[in-house]
């Protein structure tokens, strides 16, 4: 599929920004008005001077100076508020918008990257638009017009006092052309690092329990460290890069300063420039240190969001997926759902080798289907191409008759139940677990699901029962609770078809009886397919798949193929594969 070109960041970060362009005026034509104040005070000043060198009362004089710097303050506080405010809600459409596109990712998208880096990418790279994308914007604007006037105002004081000034204007401006942009790559690095250690930090959590029983603390934490020093160092060189322009422009200034209190300090003694002209310009210097230290920072600040908008941006440009494109063919919805695999071949990348190799099968109706073979054989990649969580490389996987890519993925996957090999439960209650597939199931639909799937004890034993908190992953549950309560939710979801990997891996015998019961049930009204790694399981489907390197070697009934086949009956010799390793998978975590 072509890309769009991707738009200047510049040009984004407008885009981001836009929705609230209002008060952006509102608080920047504030803070304006605030910078105004303080460019006239010089000019009052010189005001009060003169009235008082004349022998006039200066109680008024002073007392408008005074209620200029305080409305000044005032307004300039308010603008700032405004700005500081709205600069919280870009974070926030922006942090929705990244939200949207990181969820919607194509599976292939996050089994390639790292989940740290972009954690990273919505807390820290968002953040970083906050000032930019509002008071950077505004000041820079402020900060160019109060120049430009403060400028003007010198150059009507003194005009050789005034090209002091510009000299220091340019080298200013040149200074900032040199350093800019150094700034800018220097952020991009600092974040690229600060995703790294996110990565890390993530990738140890990931495994915590192994990094704990493989005695790893002091391996990961060095390699932490090592992320954090990158990190440290990429920030200290944003760190310096800023410290020498701000430095520059104050050494700038305050030789500016000098020079015009000695050349002015030349032109008063002579008799050419009047004192109360020369205070004025001083401090009319004096207050340009504002509004040019605030540009140069409102310059280094929209270096640093640009360097944000890039990494932001790179996420829209990831594969996303289209949920609800095309027309949902129509399908009668209490039929099970009939699924077919016609001459499927698969690799996960094109650099990497083909998992299947022109797999054919078709599971239709009623029923129980098992896929039984060795490890690396292709069975779980056979449920992520009936997902479409994968697109098949050649050939068509059809669900009801259709190839799955002409389905509207929101309605392919409502028809479908999924148990997961690792049964994955979410953080949050027993009850949020069970309704994510099935959020408009009734309370009396979740206590049928419960007894069906043998969770009544568990239910009766957490504190809160369905409302309990079973913790990150299901940690305050067992592996065979956890599986339990992803069966449950697979089947409060009413499934069509229901793919079950290795369902009953992590039950004792007991469990695994009820769970084979349940199972038998479901498979009464819903096509029901599962990776089948335990005998108990494959003798009683009403079809086996036998996969092997790939391919599909035989399809029969249990006794069929230990008549028929060599590679089953070995496998049912061995009780199949109950001593296989079932973290034996290919390089996209799938068997």
């Amino acid at each position: 599929m072509l890309r769009a070109a991707p738009k200047a960041p510049v040009r984004r970060l407008w885009e981001h920004a836009r929705p609230h362009w209002r008060v952006l005026v509102l608080g920047g034509g504030l803070s304006f008005l605030g910078g105004v104040t303080s460019l006239a005070q010089p000019l009052m000043a010189k005001y009060v001077i003169d009235e008082l060198g004349a022998g006039g009362s200066i109680l008024g004089p002073v007392l408008a100076l005074t209620g200029v710097i305080v409305g000044g303050a005032v307004i300039g506080a308010v603008g700032a508020f405004l700005l500081e405010r709205t600069g919280q809600s870009v974070v926030l459409g922006v942090r929705r918008t990244l939200v949207g596109s990181l969820v919607r990712l194509r599976v292939a998208e996050v089994d390639r990257l790292k989940p740290g880096d972009l954690v990273a990418r919505l807390t820290a790279d968002t953040t970083l638009l906050r000032t930019v994308a509002t008071s950077g914007i505004t000041n820079l604007f402020t900060s160019s017009v109060l120049l430009v006037g403060g400028v003007v105002v010198m150059a009507v004081l003194d005009r050789t006092l005034f090209l002091v000034a510009a000299g220091m204007i340019v080298v200013v401006g040149l200074l900032m052309g040199v350093v800019l942009p150094r700034i800018g790559a220097a952020t991009r690095a600092a974040q690229v690092a600060l995703g790294e250690m996110g990565s890390h930090l993530e990738r140890v959590f990931g495994a915590f329990r192994t990094v704990k029983a493989s005695s790893a603390e002091d391996a990961e934490i060095a390699r932490l460290d090592t992320a954090a020093v990158e990190s440290w160092r990429r920030g200290v060189a944003v760190a310096g890069w800023t410290a020498v322009s701000g430095t520059a422009t104050w050494l700038a200034v305050n030789v500016a300063f000098l020079t015009v209190l000695a050349v002015g300090g030349g032109l008063v003694a002579a008799g050419n420039l009047p004192v109360s002209s020369l205070i004025a310009f001083l401090l009319l210097l004096f207050y340009l240190m504002e509004p040019i230290s605030t540009l140069v920072q409102s310059l280094t600040e929209i270096q640093t969001g640009l360097a944000a908008v890039r990494r932001i941006d790179e996420v829209s440009d990831l594969d996303q997926e289209d949920t609800t494109a095309g027309a949902a063919p129509a399908v009668a919805p209490d039929r099970p759902a009939s699924v077919a695999f016609e001459d499927v071949a698969f690799r996960y990348r094109p650099d990497l080798p083909l998992i299947h190799h022109g797999v054919d099968f078709e599971a239709g109706g009623a029923g129980l289907t098992a896929l039984v073979g060795p490890s690396g054989a292709g069975k779980t990649t056979v449920f992520s191409l009936v997902e479409r969580f994968y697109d098949a490389t050649s050939g068509t996987v059809r669900l009801d008759g259709t190839d799955v890519r002409d389905w509207p993925l929101d309605a392919l996957r409502a028809h479908i139940g999924y148990v997961e090999q690792d049964a994955p439960v979410l953080d949050g209650t027993l009850r949020e677990n069970l309704l994510m597939a099935a959020p408009h199931a009734t309370g009396d639909d979740v206590a049928e699901i419960v007894l069906r799937a043998r969770l009544t004890e568990l239910v009766s034993r957490l504190p809160d029962g369905l409302d309990s908190a079973i913790g990150h992953r299901g940690v305050t549950i067992s592996g065979g609770e956890r599986q339990r309560v992803a069966i449950a939710r697979a089947l409060l979801r009413r499934p069509r078809l229901l793919l079950m990997d290795e369902a009953t891996s992590q039950l004792d015998a007991a469990n695994e009886s009820a769970l084979k019961e349940v199972m038998l049930e479901a498979a009464r009204t819903t096509n029901v397919i599962v990776v089948a790694h335990r005998l108990s399981t494959v003798t009683s489907a009403d079809r086996i798949v036998v996969m092997d390197a790939g391919r599909v070697r035989a399809v029969g009934t249990h006794e069929e193929l230990v008549a028929a086949d060599e590679l089953y009956r070995d496998l049912a010799a061995g009780q199949l594969l109950t001593g296989e390793d079932p973290s034996a998978r290919s390089p996209a975590g799938a068997a």
